[in-house]
């Protein structure tokens, strides 16, 4: 849950690897440092707090050189601190190592080389990396050789990038298991090394990326890759195509503002190319569907955390309900604990915007080994989660830096929607007249999206008044249950207001003894099939003197009777209604994170990819 830049070439290493740390803040910023070999030794500056620390740092102590690495921190072992920052350095000061991951076997790997006489530094897991191959060094062997014995003695899931004095023409890097991405880019007699795409985008587009247990010996003309056995690898080189300009906030506050006014671009590229409306057909050629298999499906099985999962939980009602397949929806983290029911006629859908979220891949993991089909839909190009999967979904949404999902949440809500479509007409329960409106209807979607922006400035009221409330209590029935989650979701990450969402169905089941005047009620109620039951749900919240606000279809003239407040959406065709219903809260919990004062894109606690379990 960490951000790595690495740099080796023929300019100076220091503004390379903090810019590409500032484009990777997101993935953690409790501390930051950076290593360069400058005049033959390596030079460490590291501090606690967020990069611009660092940055203050480095330019009261500069640094220079042509090689050097990164890092930015979400701390797992050891407080946020500048002993506890990365790099960690070696007792001999000849190595120095960043990390992403947790060593499980710490204690024991520690209390082994205190035996040994090495003197500990810092209260992290990462310092027993460099130590470790600080010893295999000191028996005569190469970098690269000790790099790989000292991954061989570590449990857990790891990125890893190395360098050293001893060998200045090199920088190490590996990857075990299902830690944080590690990324390799091409430059002219210059190389880059990180753990996502958005670090090293300013410098190129030539990338390729480290499967598990596979590791990289970078020199300023080339790579050379192998797995952790020493056997030579051939990795696939990858142009990307995202444009460094998307990684800046230009005209807005903050990148979740923005990154919530990109969904109207991010829908039109998830639909090009991939809806041929004149025929009223999906296609989906990097999913690997056919037929066949379409007709051998018999359940699938939906895995996700956080965002995605509620993503995960629109798809079942839009699968179950156009394609009529059975859908599970599992929390990634517990799914892989539970001894699933899984064969080769299941699938197991994975999602995931970065496609490096641990217990994600790990929930992949454990379907392969059970015989499923692997799919997943992804947004990060390249991604462990879209390398694994028998075929897979682009999201299509490009950089997505704000800590809270939004752009990434819209996406696989049409891409599941686009699925489902496509799995009814190959299973044959579908026909021409109602796919092709189904087809049809997703036209709409970007126009209706941006309708919703439009009325950013109608929420804003109403976030200033509420921007001082403790609670909230979130309701939706069908598809957008799943909404209110999302809803509850957002206000909680980036406002640190405590919010829960429910079935509205479930109110009387316990809930509505939460709702009195200092309890406000915010309910999902466009014009659906669940319309009706909604409307009883919130006259039921207003007679117990809750402040009640409702995201209705523009034109209801039930509900401004009943709420306090209004969120108006416009018509949608209901199996599409929770990518415009969702916008409202979006831009909801935004602007009362922002009117609190709140760092929106960077809240406390959390990062953007979570690539430890």
């Amino acid at each position: 849950m960490c951000g790595i830049v690495g740099y080796i070439g023929e300019r100076n290493a220091t503004p390379i690897v903090l810019n590409g740390l500032k484009r990777l803040e997101y993935r953690g910023y409790d501390s930051a440092g950076i290593a360069v070999l400058q005049n033959g030794s390596i030079e460490i500056r590291r501090d606690a707090g967020k990069l611009s620390k660092l940055a203050s740092l480095v330019e009261s102590q500069p640094l220079e050189g042509n090689i050097g690495i990164g890092h930015t921190r979400w701390a797992t072992h050891g407080e946020p601190s500048a002993r506890n920052a990365h790099p960690h350095m070696g007792n001999s000061r000849q190595v120095v190592v960043v990390h992403n991951g947790i060593v499980e076997n710490f204690l024991e790997l520690r209390e082994e080389l205190m035996e040994e006489g090495v003197n500990f530094n810092s209260d992290t897991d990462t310092e027993v990396i460099v130590h470790l191959i600080e010893r295999f060094l000191s028996a005569g062997t190469s970098l690269e050789e000790a790099t790989r014995q000292a991954l061989r003695h570590l449990k857990g899931a790891h990125g890893v990038v190395v360098m050293s004095s001893l060998e200045p023409d090199k920088i190490i890097a590996a990857r075990i298991g299902n830690a944080g991405g590690v990324v390799v880019g091409f430059g002219e007699k210059e190389m880059f090394v990180a753990s996502d795409i958005p670090a090293i985008l300013d410098h190129t587009r030539r990338m390729i990326f480290l499967d598990s247990h596979q590791m990289a010996v970078v020199t300023r003309e080339n790579v050379r890759v192998m797995t952790l056995d020493g056997k030579p690898v051939q990795p696939q080189e990858h142009l990307i195509s995202w444009d460094p300009v998307a990684a800046e906030k230009g005209e807005y506050r903050h990148f979740m503002q923005k990154e919530i006014h990109e969904q109207v671009r991010s829908l039109t590229d998830t639909l090009a190319g991939r809806v041929d409306f004149d025929e009223g057909q999906i296609r989906l050629p990097q999913l690997n569907l056919t037929p066949d298999l379409a007709r051998r499906i018999q359940k699938i099985i939906i895995t996700a955390c956080g965002t995605a999962a509620h993503a995960g939980m629109v798809g079942k009602v839009l699968i179950e309900r156009i394609a009529r397949i059975p859908v599970e929806v599992d929390i990634a983290s517990e799914f892989r604990y539970r001894d699933p029911i899984v064969d080769q006629n299941t699938v197991v859908l994975a999602i995931s915007q970065s496609g490096e979220t641990a217990d994600t891949l790990a929930a992949m993991d454990e379907g392969r080994k059970r015989g499923a089909v692997l799919w997943s839909i992804v947004n990060a190009i390249g991604s462990q989660a879209m390398r694994i999967a028998d075929g897979y979904i682009s999201m299509q949404t490009g950089p997505e830096i704000g800590v809270a999902s939004t752009k990434a949440f819209t996406a696989p809500l049409v891409d599941l929607y686009m699925l489902a479509v496509l799995l009814a007409d190959l299973r044959g329960v579908l026909d021409s007249t109602r796919r092709k409106q189904l087809v049809s209807d997703l036209r709409l979607i970007p126009d209706l999206v941006g309708r919703c922006l439009d009325r950013e400035n109608e929420i804003i009221p109403v976030a200033r008044e509420m921007k001082y409330i403790r609670n909230m209590l979130y309701l939706g029935r069908g598809i957008n249950m799943p909404i209110a989650y999302e809803g509850a979701l957002k206000l909680k990450e980036i406002s640190y207001i405590h919010a829960e969402a429910y079935p509205a169905g479930e109110m009387k089941h316990g809930p509505i003894a939460l709702v009195d005047r200092d309890m406000p009620v915010l309910a999902i109620a466009p014009q659906d099939p669940w319309y009706e039951k909604m409307i009883s749900q919130i006259e039921q919240a207003k007679t117990r003197g809750g402040s009640v606000i409702v995201v209705a279809t523009e034109g209801d003239t039930r509900v401004p009777e009943l709420a306090d407040h209004v969120f108006w959406v416009p018509p949608t065709p209901w199996l599409l209604s929770p990518v415009v219903t969702v916008i409202p809260l979006q831009l909801f919990a935004y602007h009362i994170a922002s009117l609190r004062g709140l760092d929106v894109d960077q809240p406390r606690n959390l990062a953007k990819s979570v690539t430890v379990e």
